[in-house]
């Protein structure tokens, strides 16, 4: 049987080229950076884009349409590059699509970087260099963010349009109730989802038959939320069922839960669960100077949507409805301390309380026990007698 020689000819060779002085091949290292950054700032029409190598030259400038054909023409051909963009409209596909055509992508959260916001030379081209190599420096100083994955993206899309539909029926609410009390009359107090025609019995004829298409719209936007609700429920329990147990906290529905879950994606990207808090803005800010410690507002930082849902929450928490828990009873001794603004930096503090628990347990798995650290408490207290 003849032999395989190729694996000895190959080693030969290479044994002849180093022989002879030739440079061996270099290798390149997995984790080694790439030798050009690109700095990418995204526009509604068009995009500008800065090229630099590994001294921080700039090598190529220039601009593509903000489509996807634009951009895989633009980038596709390259050989992988760290893109740097700042978050944006557009930022989520534009570094979905960036990662398919193998770059490395950071999103920069620009709001974090005075360099960029507060620059007064601010123009596309300036701001794509700046991007370019603050990434090539260190990617850290850019504050990177992270999106959310296009599944994530598409559910959390239910969420938005209920949430459009919710503010559009209740701007038209507010509508007919400044309309008829401009005429004398008054709506009857009720739900939103029970406003509709009928709430216009003993109106004037003319002020119903004006006020009526505007009460038909806010019924047919009933009937669109709850169709809404019910998709909601339904990806809840077949794609998310962390939902349920997040569910157990009073106050805490199928929006709630999977808001949360959609918005975080990734529990264990934070090592603590009190880091949610900062992360949905619910955290003071801070301005200490010296023996100086003002009580600042909290920074609004993350997604503002959820952060009016968890505030949501703690008004039920803290309402006449909420049952008794342990993080209701430590909401109520907040708002009993008095002040101007005791049941606000209540209401605010329950919140920002309310993810940490949502966090722990969807990391823990654990089943909620409302009064577990009042019965605690209560055991700490109350000692059995040591016998003699």
């Amino acid at each position: 049987m003849k032999k395989n020689t190729t694996c000895h000819s190959q080693k030969n060779q290479r044994r002849a080229r180093r022989q002879a002085g030739a440079p061996r091949k270099s290798r390149v290292r997995k984790n080694q950076p790439p030798e050009i950054t690109i700095g990418l700032d995204l526009g509604d029409r068009s995009s500008r884009y800065c090229a630099i190598d590994a001294p921080g030259t700039v090598v190529l400038e220039g601009s593509t349409p903000t489509t996807q054909r634009g951009m895989a023409q633009a980038f596709g051909a390259m050989a992988p590059c760290r893109v740097a963009l700042e978050v944006g409209t557009h930022s989520p596909w534009v570094s979905r699509l960036l990662k398919r055509l193998g770059h490395e992508v950071i999103v920069a959260n620009a709001r974090q970087v005075q360099l960029i916001s507060q620059s007064s030379r601010k123009s596309d081209r300036v701001d794509a260099q700046t991007l370019a190599r603050l990434a090539r420096l260190d990617p850290q100083l850019l504050r990177p963010i992270r999106h959310r994955s296009e599944e994530a993206q598409g559910h959390l899309l239910v969420i938005r349009v209920r949430a459009t539909l919710v503010e559009a029926r209740t701007e038209l609410i507010n509508a007919v109730r400044g309309l008829a009390k401009a005429s004398g009359e008054r709506l009857p107090v009720c739900d939103a989802d029970q406003m509709g025609p009928e709430k216009l019995t003993g109106f004037p004829a003319g002020l119903g038959s004006a006020l009526r298409p505007l009460l038909a719209e806010v019924e047919s936007l009933t009937r669109k939320i709850q169709e809404a609700d019910r998709q909601i429920e339904q990806i809840a329990r077949e794609h998310y069922p962390p939902c349920a147990r997040l569910r157990q906290i009073s106050g805490v529905g199928e929006l709630i839960s999977l808001a949360f879950i959609l918005t975080i994606e990734d529990p264990y990207r934070f090592q603590r669960s009190r880091d949610v808090g900062c992360y949905v803005g619910l955290r003071p800010k801070r301005g200490d100077s010296g023996n100086s410690q003002p009580q600042l507002r909290i920074t609004k930082e993350g997604d503002p949507y959820l952060r009016q849902l968890l505030v949501q929450g703690a008004h039920y928490i803290l309402g006449h409805r909420g049952p008794d828990t342990d993080l209701r009873r430590w909401g109520l001794k907040l708002a009993a301390r008095g002040g101007k603004n005791a049941k606000k930096r209540a209401i605010v503090a329950v919140a920002r309380k309310l993810a940490v628990l949502l966090h722990r347990l969807w990391v823990s798995g654990e089943t909620y026990d409302p009064l577990r650290q009042s019965r605690t408490a209560a055991g700490k207290k109350v000692r059995p007698a040591v016998a003699a």
